[in-house]
C-alpha cells in the first residue's frame, strides 16, 4: 500500500509539472485596498527674462566746432551795425554789431555740439520662478493581509487592480 502512495504522489507530482511547465506563469487580475497615497513633490523652476530701459546721466558730449555762424553772424551784424550812426559813431556801430552778430551766430550753429547728453541703456535681468509639481505618488497597499509600497505616476483611489502570477515554487525536499 506504501508504494501505490510513492507512485500516486509521482503521478500527482509529474501531471502538477506539466502543467506548470506548460504554463509557467499563471496570471489574473485582483483588487487591494490603498492604505495610503501620498504625492511625490518636485520643484521646478522656469525662470522669464524681465528687460527695461534706463536713463542713465549724461556724458560731456564735444563735437568739433563750427566758425560759420560765427561769421555769417558777424558779417550780418557789422551790415546791421553800420547802418546806424554816423561818422565815428558809424564805425563802432558796425563793430559791436559784428562783434554781437558774431557770438550770437555761434551759438546758433554750435548749440547741440557740447553739453551734458542723457543716453538710454536697456537693462536686463533673469527672475526665478520656482513651483511645486507633484511628480508621483508613494503607495502602500494591502493584498491578503500583506502591506506592500509601490510608486506610481497617478493617485490610485481607494483600491488598485494587481496583476497577480502564481508558478509552482521549487520544492527543499520531498514531505510526503
Amino acid at each position: 500500500m506504501h508504494t501505490q502512495k510513492i507512485i500516486v504522489s509521482a503521478l500527482l507530482l509529474a501531471a502538477t509539472s506539466t502543467v506548470a511547465l506548460a504554463d509557467p506563469g499563471m496570471s489574473f487580475t485582483d483588487r487591494a485596498q490603498v492604505i495610503s497615497s501620498t504625492p511625490i513633490y518636485e520643484q521646478v523652476n522656469e525662470p522669464h527674462r524681465e528687460c527695461w530701459t534706463e536713463t542713465v546721466g549724461g556724458e560731456y558730449r564735444s563735437e568739433g566746432r563750427s566758425y560759420g555762424g560765427a561769421i555769417l553772424g558777424g558779417l550780418v551784424g557789422g551790415l546791421l551795425g553800420n547802418t546806424v550812426g554816423q561818422g565815428n559813431g558809424r564805425t563802432a556801430a558796425a563793430a559791436v554789431g559784428a562783434v554781437t552778430g558774431a557770438m550770437v551766430g555761434d551759438n546758433i550753429s554750435n548749440r547741440d555740439s557740447y553739453g551734458y547728453q542723457p543716453r538710454q541703456v536697456e537693462r536686463c535681468r533673469v527672475q526665478n520662478n520656482y513651483r511645486q509639481v507633484v511628480s508621483g505618488y508613494n503607495v502602500v497597499y494591502r493584498y491578503r493581509g500583506r502591506d506592500f509600497t509601490t510608486t506610481l505616476p497617478y493617485d490610485p483611489g481607494n483600491t488598485l487592480n494587481l496583476n497577480v502570477s502564481a508558478t509552482v515554487a521549487q520544492n527543499q525536499g520531498n514531505n510526503w
